[in-house]
């Protein structure tokens, strides 16, 4: 059993904490708030102790792994100290906003011989498993191109002052919200991302919120492959990822809906069941420390999806491709 502390205990850390509850494998057992008096009733539900220091967190013998819910600016910092602690460390996406960050928190786990595990739910989707397995099976042969969008309307939720409302945590619209789960998924499918052009702007948000609402991109991938990525944040919810191989072609809408199409006949409809998307990476996280896995995401994946992210709001302002070395 891996004892956790998590740090931020907003609406997602509360997520995180439920999805365990009864697990066998990783249990929280201390939550971590600049200020602990406010979250007396989350206390008194799980059991858990409220604190405000991290830094003691980080000393306590009987925490070996601490979870990072907090403001994506602080993630690089907090982790180089969890790891610095001895302390392994499931990060909430984005891992870091920057490609410099993101290497710099990678070498902190692996100088310490520590597991890093990055918040990207929806690796675990029913959906998005299959889909990886029959394109890697050879379903739809060769992949040519990749079309996603995680869209949704968050924007019109968000109140002006919060941290997830400016411009400096949440770069490129929805990105850092919802675009990097596609983004993530993309990679995996077509290979690291090699040059990006980007379009984003604010077309509905109000003045006081500091971010666009509407960002698109053009890329491609070391593969070959080409793609297109888009995330609107003032739309009803779209969770999309469409993949044309030069032998058929694979879509996935949502968690569960996943359709293949092959060269000839109709298109197949392939019924999935639900699972607990958070559990399920939380407990691939238990299992990585209990193998003493270094990375539950691929380090050059991770790094390569925080220097796209890096480049789209410069790709948009300069009008024109980035490279991505």
């Amino acid at each position: 059993m891996l004892n956790a502390a998590i740090y931020g205990l907003g609406r997602w850390g509360n997520r995180l904490v439920e999805s365990v509850q009864g697990s066998g494998k990783i249990r929280f057992v201390k939550g971590i708030s600049r200020e602990p008096d406010k979250h007396k009733e989350f206390s008194q539900k799980t059991g858990i102790k409220v604190v405000s220091s991290y830094g003691r967190v980080l000393k306590d013998p009987e925490i070996g792994a601490v979870v990072l819910a907090t403001p994506h600016s602080l993630h690089v910092k907090q982790i180089a100290q969890a790891a610095k602690a001895g302390k392994h460390v499931f990060c909430e996406k984005p891992l870091t906003l920057t490609r410099k960050t993101a290497e710099k928190a990678i070498e902190a786990c692996r100088a310490a011989g520590i597991t890093l595990g990055i918040g990207l739910n929806r690796r675990y989707a029913p959906s998005f498993v299959e889909m990886l397995n029959r394109i890697r099976a050879g379903a739809i042969g060769d992949v040519l191109h990749v079309e996603a969008t995680h869209s949704g309307p968050t924007g019109y939720s968000l109140d002006a002052g919060s941290w997830r409302s400016t411009r400096a945590e949440a770069p490129a619209g929805g990105m850092t919200a919802r675009g990097v789960h596609t983004l993530d998924a993309m990679i995996q499918i077509a290979g690291l991302v090699t040059s990006v052009y980007a379009l984003s702007d604010k077309r509905k948000l109000p003045a006081d919120i500091d971010m666009d609402d509407t960002t698109s991109m053009l890329m491609k991938f070391s593969s070959g492959a080409t793609g297109s990525l888009s995330t609107v944040f003032v739309t009803p919810d779209l969770y999309r990822v469409h993949v044309f191989g030069s032998k058929g072609w694979i879509e996935l809408r949502g968690d569960t809906d996943l359709t293949l199409r092959g060269l000839q006949g109709g298109p197949e409809k392939i019924a999935l069941q639900a699972v607990d998307k958070e559990q399920a990476e939380l407990e691939a996280f238990a299992d990585a420390v209990a193998a003493k896995k270094n990375f539950l995401v691929p380090p050059e994946e991770a790094i390569n999806g925080m220097a796209v992210l890096e480049v789209i709001e410069l790709s948009a302002k300069r009008g024109k491709p980035i490279k991505i070395n």
